[in-house]
């Protein structure tokens, strides 16, 4: 009983929309799920059902982009990954929630970490390239396989002018790495935090003072890399020293540089793309996993600058062409 009300959600709002997506009729009788319709979408939706109840034997609370992401996966025949997904279980949060990858493409990005040296981690807001990588960082901290963790980004506001912020040097950048503060207060708890910041051990800085520094034995992360310039991406990239291990990431869609400089992050993605040991991991709006809501919002984004890209490649052929005929007369 536990498992089915987990499963139909409040109000039956879970079960509705596997109804809805799979095109079926879902019946809770006596503890037994019955589901009617065509026999192609019953099996479907039948295997999906399945998986979500095995998902929430382990203990997981079903949530509506567990629902979404299940319905994605049920249509492409790909249901069972939903507990290959569920099994990569990278630490637990100060209160003791797991934190896992939720969809292929994180569970792809964290394994990625795993084996390469160098990761990119591309794609839209709230697909969890930041706090994946923190909770990597984390972990690799906790079992000592590094002895320190730096986390960066450039500080660039986002298309305001801040004016002067009061306080001293750290009080001025605090606010830009604000994100990266979150992250580990919420994975590893303040106290615990703050003593390791005190020692050394953990280092939260602009990507200003990165250079100059060779950094040995250490779990680097480089946040909002498309807000780099070419030169920043080369200066950062060439600081890794042995025993490190780097994470970049970034959202080429909102880059905050002026219009006329080009992002460090696009220049490296087509630079690096052949070396060996760096990866590159390109999510996209199937693995947002916040509020639903937000994966609608970049889904109508991307549909809109596509329109506009196709549009102005068609704009800019019909201009070249006049002017090939006018050159002609």
């Amino acid at each position: 009983m536990e498992h089915m009300q987990n499963l139909f959600g409040e109000y039956d709002t879970y079960i509705r929309k596997l109804e809805n997506d799979f095109h079926v009729m879902i019946i809770n009788r006596d503890g037994a799920v019955k589901i009617s319709g065509r026999k192609e979408d019953v099996e479907k939706a039948a295997k999906t059902v399945r998986e979500l109840v095995l998902l929430s034997e382990r203990g997981t609370v079903l949530q509506e982009q567990n629902i979404d992401y299940a319905i994605e996966l049920g249509k492409e025949n790909k249901e069972e990954m939903l507990l290959t997904i569920d099994d990569d279980c990278i630490c637990h949060t100060i209160s003791g929630k797991p934190v896992k990858p939720k969809t292929l493409g994180q569970k792809q990005y964290v394994d990625a970490i795993r084996n390469h040296m160098i990761v990119f981690g591309l794609g839209p807001a709230g697909t969890g390239k930041t706090y994946l990588a923190m909770a990597m960082a984390i972990t690799a901290f906790r079992n000592n396989e590094v002895g320190r963790i730096i986390l960066t980004r450039p500080a660039i506001e986002a298309g305001e002018k801040l004016g002067f912020l009061p306080g001293d040097l750290q009080s001025k950048v605090d606010p830009y790495l604000r994100p990266l503060y979150d992250a580990l207060y919420q994975i590893m708890g303040a106290d615990s935090f703050t003593k390791n910041m005190e020692k050394g051990l953990i280092e939260v800085a602009p990507l200003a003072y990165m250079r100059g520094r060779t950094l040995d034995n250490a779990y680097i992360i480089l946040d909002e890399a498309q807000n780099t310039t070419p030169a920043q991406m080369k200066m950062f990239l060439t600081r890794i020293g042995f025993g490190s291990k780097v994470v970049i990431t970034g959202d080429a869609s909102q880059k905050d540089l002026a219009p006329d400089k080009k992002s460090g992050l696009d220049v490296a993605a087509k630079v690096l793309s052949k070396i060996d040991d760096i990866a590159f991991c390109n999510l996209t709006s199937k693995d947002v996993v916040r509020h639903p809501l937000v994966q609608k919002i970049v889904r109508a984004y991307e549909n809109y600058e596509a329109k506009e890209n196709s549009h102005n490649k068609t704009y800019e052929k019909k201009r070249r062409g006049r002017n090939f005929e006018y050159g002609r007369k």
